[in-house]
């Protein structure tokens, strides 16, 4: 029997583009702003306290994102291994994270932020925002695929390690967070 002949990199690229865009159409929908309704748009916003968090291309909690693309990456390849091309591990990768950009701008998980985490004022992602965690998340996956499994783990483990110190909040933090608050954490995360 023939086998079909394997799908081209610019293939998965089209199809990711076009997770991207049904992303940013759905979370238009769900009554998500294009950008920062203080009128600013900017690449970098990097006071967490300001009104431009999470509502410009990118903040400290980008860098989260780059740890799930390493995160994603590990696990896609320990499920799939080589059965799954890296192309399309990739667009499992971009559908993932980009349901994460839906879910976490669900009134529940805003909510949830906003009771359990430092992000007191925290109202959800700008799309221009979501955009840039979801390519955020590809710079990590990306980088995963072409070094090795230490060197990803250690550089993800150094890179949520220097959130804590930068911001008081990391990758870790904000799951445990979320999952289960718990006071201690709260209150340094507040000084």
């Amino acid at each position: 029997m023939p086998t079909a002949p394997p799908v081209s990199w610019k293939t998965h690229a089209l199809i990711s583009i076009g997770i991207v865009v049904a992303t940013v159409a759905l979370l238009h929908a769900m009554g998500r702003i294009p950008f920062c309704k203080c009128g600013i748009v900017s690449l970098w916003s990097g006071d967490i306290g300001s009104n431009q968090n999470s509502q410009q291309f990118a903040d400290p909690y980008t860098f989260t994102h780059v740890i799930h693309g390493v995160l994603i990456y590990g696990l896609l390849l320990l499920v799939a291994g080589k059965r799954m091309s890296l192309g399309a591990r990739l667009v499992c990768a971009v559908a993932l994270e980009s349901g994460w950009e839906v879910l976490e701008n669900t009134d529940f998980i805003i909510n949830r932020y906003r009771e359990a985490t430092i992000s007191l004022d925290y109202y959800g992602d700008s799309i221009f925002n979501s955009i840039g965690d979801i390519l955020a998340m590809a710079v990590g996956f990306c980088l995963a695929s072409r070094l090795p499994g230490r060197v990803s783990a250690i550089g993800a483990l150094a890179l949520d390690t220097a959130l804590l110190f930068l911001i008081h909040d990391s990758l870790l933090v904000n799951i445990i967070m979320l999952i289960y608050p718990l006071d201690a954490i709260r209150q340094w995360q507040l000084r």
